[in-house]
């Protein structure tokens, strides 16, 4: 059985089947059974203060007050996003020192006044710095598809809430595929917006000109209505598109390279099913992707900006850093500010030339991850580790690199692991992937 909605238990609040009190118990409980990933996909759990929140939800409800189909819904939100009172620890404990926060960031509080009831903060790679979802501090939550595999990351806990039932949504944040490479590899959706559309104030920074702050849930009508509460848009989930005459640029090298058999098949099968609606799938020649691993080897962006912002804590608390994040992070100390300024030039001339073609094309379509989980055993090792991130990050660094939009739905069989397909937009055209993804979910996922 699917797991629920957002609209179906909004559905059920209105007609009085459910109340908020009670959704939010089944979450906690969840959260809370020692069998279950909770231990593992929570770093905090915020019992009684979400059912507080949810009582006062049902009260409100009672009177006729009810602000967006979130209302009462239990969500999650990433470890690395600020709640007054809390530290916020980023998945670390390098920051377990650091003063509470003082305030909640713009996108916390805007959950809590569109009336969801915040149920506790999710685990993550640490300082959201890899694709895997391996987390030494406070564990690695298994997937829900195979719990011998890793969630991907780096909002690991955000999907394992979800695909387990321990919140209706989550907010993950991506840098380089953090919301999408998890919902891939979990069978869920991630939307990762237009990076301008959401404020990252209060939000642990990986990289502030890559960040954006998305949701992951269980439809793409899900992801509308949690990205419109982010964005602090009115709440519309768009009209579905037709798919007939929609033309979808297929890139043949640089995201279709060395990929997994299963990922393979399931994406073709999806480009196969959209083709049968009477989408035109074109296979096009894309060469400057080819140009980004040269343009990010000294580190890029996430290099540069990490170092910037971590210089002083990495020099006090790097002893107790993950092993494998910080020479991440300390590889920002060995660009000059000629070559970040260099970097800069590069982005915007790569994002003109690309643009340039794929202008032409209502979406690109690619798979989001080009291999499915690895399992625990196939990271274990710092070697295994870095092919494996490398690998899940390839996809999807393009479009925080390009400054898109995109959207990660699931296309596998059912008995398959997930995969993700991904459909990438222009710039600010995130309603439309959003209006496009509506009509290609059920047919990816048919397929």
């Amino acid at each position: 059985m699917p797991n629920p909605t957002i609209q179906s238990l909004a559905t059920d609040l209105a007609a009085g089947r459910t109340t908020s009190r009670a959704l939010t118990e089944e979450a906690l409980a969840r959260i809370e059974d020692p069998a279950g990933e909770g231990k593992r996909a929570f770093v905090k759990v915020w019992r009684q203060q979400a059912l507080a929140a949810a009582d006062a939800s049902d009260a409100l409800r009672k009177a006729g007050l009810v602000p967006t189909p979130l209302a009462g819904l239990p969500v999650s939100i990433k470890n690395l996003c600020d709640v007054a009172g809390e530290t916020t620890l980023a998945g670390s404990r390098a920051l377990d020192d650091a003063p509470p926060a003082t305030a909640d960031a713009p996108v916390v509080a805007r959950l809590r006044a569109a009336g969801a009831v915040i149920v506790g903060s999710t685990n993550m790679s640490e300082f959201a710095f890899s694709g895997v979802g391996y987390n030494p501090h406070y564990g690695t939550p298994g997937n829900p598809a195979d719990r011998t595999r890793v969630p991907g990351g780096s909002s690991s806990g955000a999907a394992v809430s979800v695909g387990d039932r321990m919140a209706v949504a989550a907010l993950g944040t991506d840098t380089g595929g953090s919301v999408r490479i998890p919902a891939a590899v979990c069978g869920i959706v991630g939307f990762k917006p237009t990076a301008r559309r959401v404020p990252i104030d209060g939000v642990v920074p990986l990289s502030t000109s890559l960040d954006s702050i998305g949701p992951l849930a269980n439809s793409v009508e899900c992801c509308a209505i949690v990205d419109a509460v982010f964005a602090g848009e009115p709440i519309a989930v768009p009209e579905t598109m037709p798919l007939a005459g929609l033309r979808l640029a297929v890139p043949r090298h640089f995201v279709m390279d060395e990929l997994d058999s299963v990922v393979a098949r399931a994406f073709e099968r999806g480009l196969q099913a959209l083709a049968a609606k009477g989408v035109r799938v074109e296979h096009i020649d894309l060469p400057q992707l080819d140009e980004l691993p040269a343009i990010n080897a000294k580190g890029g962006f996430a290099a540069a900006e990490a170092y910037a912002w971590h210089r002083e804590l990495i020099t006090r608390r790097g002893n107790v850093y993950d092993p494998l994040v910080a020479p991440r992070i300390r590889r920002g100390l060995e660009m000059s500010a000629a070559d970040y300024i260099e970097l800069l030039a590069k982005r915007t001339d790569l994002q003109r030339r690309v643009s340039a073609i794929t202008i032409n094309y209502d979406a690109v379509a690619m798979p989001t991850c080009a291999i499915v989980a690895p399992t625990l055993d196939e990271v274990a090792t710092p070697d295994g580790f870095t092919r494996k991130n490398m690998l899940l990050l390839r996809n999807t660094t393009v479009g925080n690199f390009l400054d898109r939009c995109a959207i990660s739905l699931p296309c596998h069989a059912p008995g398959e692991l997930p995969v993700g397909f991904t459909l990438m937009g222009e710039p600010m055209t995130d309603q439309r992937i959003l209006a496009m993804a509506r009509s290609a979910a059920p047919v990816v996922a048919g397929s």
